[in-house]
C-alpha cells in the first residue's frame, strides 16, 4: 500500500476541514447533495465523452494504483535477468524453458520466449521496443483521463454555483428557500475546486510516474534480455543494468 497516497488525502481534507472549524463553521455546511451531484455526475459525463472506451476502462483498472501500486522491483529484477544471463551461457537458451513459467511478469515472460524460439537480437529488440512504446501510450492515455477530469471539475463547480443562483433568483419572495439556492452555489465550487486539485490532478500525476516507472522496468527487461541474446557476460550486463537503477 501507498501510505504516502493514504497520508495526503488524510491531510488535504482535515485541513479543509479544520479550516472550516476555525472559521467558526461545522461540517455539514459543506455538505449538501444537489452540489454534489452537479460537479461529480456532470465530471464524469464530460469525461465519458472525450474517452473512447478502451482508454475510459483502462484508466477505472488504473485508479487502485493510487493506494495499491504495482510492485516492481528494479533490483529483483536486475539479479532475476543476471541469474537468466549465467543460466544461458550455461545450459543455452533452451535451458531458459525451465524459468519461462515461472516468470510472474507478462512483459518479461514474451521476451524469454523470444529468446527461446531463437528469434535473432535486432528481432527480440524491435518485438520488445514496440511493446513497450505501446503499453506506455495506453497507460499514459488512461492517467490523462485524470487530469481532464481534474479540468471539468472547477467549471462544473461554476456551473453549479450559477444553478444555485438561478434558483436563488427564481424564490426571491421565499426567503425559506433562499438559503438552499445560496448553499448550492458556493458548495458546489468548493467540490469542483477540490476534488480537482486535492484528488483527480494529483491522482493523474501520480499515475503517470507510475507508468513512466514501469517503462523503465521494460526497458531494463529488454536491455537484459537482448544481451542474453547477443550472448554477453553476464558481469557486462549487470554493470549495464546499474545505471537504469541509479
Amino acid at each position: 500500500m501507498d501510505f504516502l497516497s493514504v497520508i495526503g488525502l488524510f491531510v488535504a481534507f482535515t485541513a479543509i476541514i479544520l479550516g472550516q472549524y476555525l472559521e467558526g463553521g461545522s461540517l455539514m455546511m459543506l455538505v449538501n447533495g444537489p452540489a454534489l451531484i452537479i460537479v461529480a455526475g456532470g465530471t464524469l459525463g464530460a469525461t465519458m465523452v472525450q474517452s473512447p472506451w478502451p482508454v475510459f476502462e483502462r484508466a477505472t483498472r488504473m485508479i487502485s494504483w493510487i493506494v495499491v501500486p504495482p510492485r516492481w522491483s528494479l533490483e529483483e529484477t536486475m539479479a532475476d535477468i543476471v541469474s537468466w544471463c549465467r543460466l544461458a551461457r550455461r545450459e543455452g537458451l533452451l535451458g531458459l524453458e525451465n524459468v519461462v513459467e515461472s516468470v510472474p511478469y507478462d512483459f518479461a515472460r514474451k521476451g524469454l520466449q523470444l529468446l527461446i524460439d531463437g528469434n535473432d537480437p535486432a528481432v527480440i529488440r524491435e518485438t520488445l521496443e514496440l511493446d513497450c512504446h505501446t503499453r506506455e501510450q495506453r497507460d499514459l492515455l488512461a492517467a490523462r483521463v485524470y487530469e481532464s477530469m481534474g479540468g471539468y471539475s472547477p467549471t462544473l463547480g461554476i456551473l453549479g454555483a450559477v444553478i444555485g443562483l438561478i434558483h436563488v433568483m427564481h424564490n426571491l419572495s421565499d426567503p425559506a428557500l433562499l438559503g438552499e439556492g445560496v448553499g448550492v452555489a458556493f458548495v458546489a465550487t468548493v467540490y469542483g475546486v477540490a476534488l480537482a486539485n486535492l484528488v483527480l490532478i494529483p491522482a493523474g500525476t501520480k499515475l503517470k510516474a507510475l507508468v513512466k516507472e514501469e517503462s523503465r522496468l521494460q526497458e531494463m527487461i529488454q536491455i537484459g534480455i537482448v544481451a542474453i541474446a547477443e550472448g554477453e557476460n553476464p558481469r557486462v550486463v549487470e554493470s549495464r543494468l546499474q545505471g537504469l537503477i541509479s
